[in-house]
């Protein structure tokens, strides 16, 4: 791919493949270079593009850049505001950071009508009510959530914190070992 891109440094899909390379290989300061080049290449809010702020963004926030990610996922949201994965994207990280919580919750939940079935938001949404120590609330989300994602070590960590604030102790300990088995 480095080589296309070579010969063609201006096929912007040539570089977004490039990214998402790099991305799935977690070369994650590469990719956000590769996205930043698509987005360079002329500063236009095209409403389309947001995909490429987007990318950049979960670039930046896993090489620990969280400024930078966060200025990106702004920004998509701006060109494309009701974008579900952006949306869910931003708001868990802010809810993941313990900040922003009565703006992250809103925008989970302006997410899940958007994807009623995407068990990856709707335990967004469970974990910022955690957060918020609404603890019934967050157990009757992530119970929704590990029916559409049962395999996933988050989702069943999210739900054992869960169960062990509402006194489920024993439920706890069952989804924190599934948890680790994942």
């Amino acid at each position: 791919m480095q080589d296309i891109v070579g010969k063609n440094p201006r096929d912007i899909d040539a570089l977004s493949s490039l990214g998402d390379l790099q991305r799935a290989a977690k070369k994650f300061g590469d990719a956000a270079a590769t996205y930043g080049r698509i987005i360079d290449r002329d500063p236009g809010d095209y409403p389309g593009d947001w995909r490429y702020y987007y990318v950049r963004g979960i670039a930046y926030e896993r090489t620990k850049q969280w400024p930078k990610a966060e200025a990106d996922f702004k920004e998509a949201l701006k060109l494309q505001p009701e974008q579900a994965l952006v949306l869910n994207y931003l708001g868990y990280s802010w809810v993941d950071r313990g900040i922003n919580l009565g703006q992250a919750k809103p925008m989970i939940e302006k997410a899940i009508s958007l994807r009623p079935k995407d068990g990856y938001i709707i335990d967004s949404l469970g974990w910022a009510l955690f957060k918020l120590k609404d603890f019934a609330g967050a157990v009757g989300r992530l119970e929704q959530a590990i029916v559409l994602k049962p395999l996933d070590p988050t989702i069943n960590d999210h739900l054992g914190d869960a169960y062990w604030e509402v006194g489920r102790k024993t439920e706890a300990v069952f989804q924190w070992r599934r948890a680790l088995q994942y």
